[in-house]
């Protein structure tokens, strides 16, 4: 009889959290301080130079870095190539495709990363800091990024296929969020990676024509809104790629505006409608539009929780020479 106890959900509760807490003890602030102290340096130069070519980059890379942790956990998989019929990556899973970018800079700075540091710093430590040099330099604040995590030798693209997604209910995004060990606040805060993100055309015609089905517009966007961006998206049988900002009024800028644009009737998808209206979420969504400063600090937060996820320490995994395959 004592040992069903063990299967209350307050005990499975305890394990996650005391497991999450040992693996962040196991990450280090200067775990690459002996080994690769060029490292952060190394990192900051390649993703400032991508940005300077590229100013959209910033946000790739955080998405990126996003996609990765929700597959596997913070594993580096989603930089891995399919290889014939032998490996399957995730690359070309429905989530990344015509959406994520970014490859070919962790590459880069990987290369750039063995030059000086060989077998030393995994992918996925490189992805991680990647992805914070890129939200600070577009507007975020800066923070702190404990180090030691391990590439894994596997990818899942069934798993990727299954990525949370702006047009699934906001109960599916939650719960998905909570099986990462992840809260309702940060669906709140990392939704704020919309803010420098764009959204292909051909799926926000969805939106802005057959919402649900109905072939009608969504009736909670703005009209204005709605005109315009009509307009810049046709409906029509050969739309492109063409991407859209999810936020026009500072495109490629990191900051509050894509909670000021939800509490104006101004958010682009589903989700974020629901943002602003759900007892859940309505609060933090309005406090975050009022206090910027709350909304950056709350950011850093949630992004050091998410390059938790699912960590390789130790002995597992390995440290990828080349982060497009395992060695």
């Amino acid at each position: 009889m004592e040992q069903k106890a063990f299967k209350h959900p307050f005990v499975h509760l305890f394990y996650i959290f005391f497991l999450s807490h040992l693996v962040f003890c196991q990450l280090d602030y200067r775990f690459y301080d002996s080994t690769c102290p060029s490292l952060t340096r190394i990192v900051r130069y390649g993703v400032w130079s991508a940005i300077a070519n590229d100013t959209r980059m910033a946000a790739s890379l955080v998405r990126l870095h996003f996609h990765d942790c929700f597959v596997n956990g913070c594993d580096a998989s989603i930089l891995l190539d399919d290889i014939d019929s032998t490996f399957v990556g995730e690359k070309t899973a429905r989530a990344n495709q015509n959406s994520v970018r970014g490859y070919e800079v962790i590459d880069k700075i990987k290369a750039n990363v063995e030059k000086a540091c060989p077998s030393t710093v995994s992918c996925t430590d490189i992805l991680t800091l990647a992805a914070r040099e890129a939200a600070n330099i577009a507007g975020a604040s800066y923070w702190m990024v404990p180090l030691g995590r391990r590439d894994g030798r596997t990818a899942n693209k069934t798993a990727a296929n299954e990525l949370p997604s702006p047009f699934e209910s906001l109960d599916n995004i939650i719960a998905k969020f909570n099986a990462k060990g992840l809260d309702t606040k940060d669906v709140v805060v990392l939704s704020g990676m919309l803010s420098f993100n764009a959204i292909i055309i051909d799926l926000l015609i969805i939106l802005l024509f057959n919402f649900g089905g109905s072939r009608k517009p969504d009736p909670d966007l703005e009209a204005s809104l709605l005109k315009g961006l009509q307009t810049v998206c046709p409906d029509q049988v050969d739309s492109d790629t063409t991407l859209v900002p999810l936020d026009s009024v500072t495109t490629n800028r990191f900051d509050n505006s894509y909670y000021r644009n939800l509490v104006n009737s101004s958010g682009l998808l589903q989700s974020d409608h629901v943002l602003s209206t759900d007892n859940r979420t309505a609060s933090m969504v309005l406090s975050y539009s009022r206090y910027p400063y709350l909304f950056l600090k709350d950011f850093g937060a949630s992004m050091v929780k998410m390059a938790n996820i699912g960590v390789l320490t130790g002995q597992d995994g390995e440290i990828r020479k080349n982060c497009k395959v395992v060695n």
